[in-house]
């Protein structure tokens, strides 16, 4: 679907869903444009309805935007993920739709690392449970299964920006670290990788999860891999719901084959607070179950905010398309006594080519060009003098491979 879009800030329409934190808001509407909120998530139906007209849309990770979304988006420009995942977006239509997709993928890495080590000792000691038996004035003082994390060893599965902080948080509280990761990392201070996962478990005294939410980590984690854990080996998931078989955690749990575990996502969550939540993880020995609250700290909230909303800026205003996670990044200044040109478009022979013909045709001189390209999109900026023909607008939009177009002052 080709487009252009020239609007004022003050006609362009955000809708932020999801209690986005209100730093997002505040510099966005600094910016001069206008900002719609909304605290809950939206189904398929309603996302539908209420993205007609709006440019720009803000969620977190209960909203999903299917190819059908956008398909029905007639006006949107650019979606924000005020998270870490994007598995909720469907990508590949964002990008063939001409969308562009942000995320903050390192605003929350600190207060999942910080909840994960937490999770750890207090499982190691057994703290859920007591304190629940002392609510029920059972006084239960026994050092029997309480442990210290100093000289246990963690294995990491997914060395990414998460799993790497909690491995010098981890060593620097005196444990052992092991990791496995299926591309090459940096192994920090004395970590070391693992070339498989079944070595890691057979090895680790308490896993940690973190890996991305694509499909292909669906049940990375089920009956086969909790059988090769050592007994009484501890576990953690504070990645992605669906990269865990939760049924099969729920028997090697009752069986005693894992001692306990610390659950913040679900393959099924409740869009919202007042919708009502069920695990077969629930009411099980030494388990703490947490509403997805990994990255919900005031800090990495505000950090979020403030991260995503400056890529939109930058994309908004100047073309910026630096951390796009589906469309090519490229990095611009500010522009300058100048019209900027945007042209998204299929990666297919002879458009660049077509694009400076009629560049050239109505005699306007380039100051500046960028091209970027991946396997399936381009990207090309250019800069041109300020006096131009409004039909040469119509002739870019209309290019052969053009999926949308737009022009900046």
């Amino acid at each position: 679907m080709a487009g252009r879009w020239s609007y004022p800030r003050n006609r362009v329409r955000m809708l932020l869903l999801e209690n986005i934190h209100p730093a997002a808001v505040e510099r966005l509407e600094e910016a001069g444009y206008t900002v719609e909120t909304m605290k809950g998530a939206l189904d398929e139906d309603d996302l539908i309805e209420a993205i007609k007209g709006v440019h720009v849309l803000g969620i977190r990770s209960k909203t999903n935007v299917s190819k059908r979304v956008l398909e029905h988006a007639d006006r949107l420009l650019a979606v924000a993920a005020f998270c870490i995942g994007t598995n909720q977006i469907d990508l590949e239509a964002a990008a063939e739709h001409g969308v562009a997709v942000f995320n903050a993928p390192y605003s929350n890495t600190r207060s999942v690392v910080e909840l994960a080590i937490g999770l750890t000792i207090v499982l190691m000691r057994d703290v859920a449970d007591k304190s629940a038996a002392m609510h029920q004035g059972q006084w239960n003082k026994s050092a029997t299964g309480s442990r210290e994390l100093r000289g246990k060893t963690l294995g990491i599965v997914g060395y990414g920006a998460i799993g790497s902080q909690l491995s010098v948080l981890a060593e620097g509280l005196g444990m052992r670290v092991i990791f496995h990761d299926l591309s090459e990392r940096l192994a920090l201070g004395n970590a070391r990788r693992m070339r498989s996962l079944d070595a890691l478990l057979a090895e680790a005294d308490v896993v940690s999860l973190h890996v991305d939410g694509r499909k292909d980590n669906a049940d990375v984690i089920g009956a086969a891999q909790f059988a090769k854990m050592k007994p009484g080996a501890l576990f953690l998931n504070l990645s992605r719901g669906h990269v865990v078989d939760v049924d099969a955690l729920a028997e090697a749990l009752k069986s005693g084959r894992i001692a306990g575990a610390a659950v913040d996502v679900f393959p099924e969550e409740p869009r919202t607070n007042a919708d009502p939540f069920a695990s077969p993880l629930q009411g099980l020995k030494n388990v703490i179950l947490s509403p997805h609250i990994g990255g919900s700290t005031e800090e990495a909230q505000e950090a979020i905010a403030e991260f995503a909303a400056e890529r939109l800026l930058g994309y908004l205003n100047r073309g910026d398309t630096t951390f796009c996670v589906n469309l090519p990044n490229v990095q611009l200044a500010e522009v300058s006594r100048a019209h900027r040109l945007l042209h998204i478009h299929r990666n297919q022979p002879g458009v660049l080519a077509e694009l400076n013909r009629a560049l050239s045709a109505a005699g306007l001189n380039i100051l500046g060009q960028h091209l970027k390209t991946d396997e399936r999109t381009g990207y090309v900026i250019t800069d041109v003098d300020r006096d131009y023909d409004p039909e040469v607008l119509k002739v870019l939009r209309d290019l052969p491979g053009t999926v949308r177009f737009r022009m900046l002052h």
